[in-house]
């Protein structure tokens, strides 16, 4: 499979581990809890063969990135987090250099 497919399936599973470590109300909620590690593990097990493909530095700063959007964006919606214009200007900025990265690297 692609480098990117793994690196998109690392990326989502990072985002619903934090998602979950929100929900878990620092590890109070024990279910919640448990699951973002299930999460954060299964995470890993996507990002590293997507190591093998795509170049670390690239990859990493996609993951990050895209991670930092996500969540800022279910913070948004589901807890009801504000973000002013200017935090969401620099969460454009992360989105467009993500995207960046992500067009202008080959796999190998």
């Amino acid at each position: 499979m692609s480098g990117w497919f793994y690196l998109t399936i690392a990326i989502l599973l990072e985002i619903a581990g934090t998602f979950f470590l929100k929900l878990s109300d620092g590890f109070s909620d024990l279910g919640y809890g448990l699951a973002s590690l299930v999460l954060y593990c299964l995470c890993f097990l996507f990002f590293a063969p997507a190591l093998k493909k795509l170049p670390m530095g690239v990859m990493y700063s996609i993951w990050s990135g895209a991670g930092i959007v996500g969540i800022a964006v279910l913070g948004y919606f589901y807890f009801e987090q504000s973000l002013s214009p200017t935090q969401m200007g620099f969460i454009g900025l992360i989105l467009a250099g993500a995207i960046g990265l992500n067009m202008t690297t080959q796999e190998t």
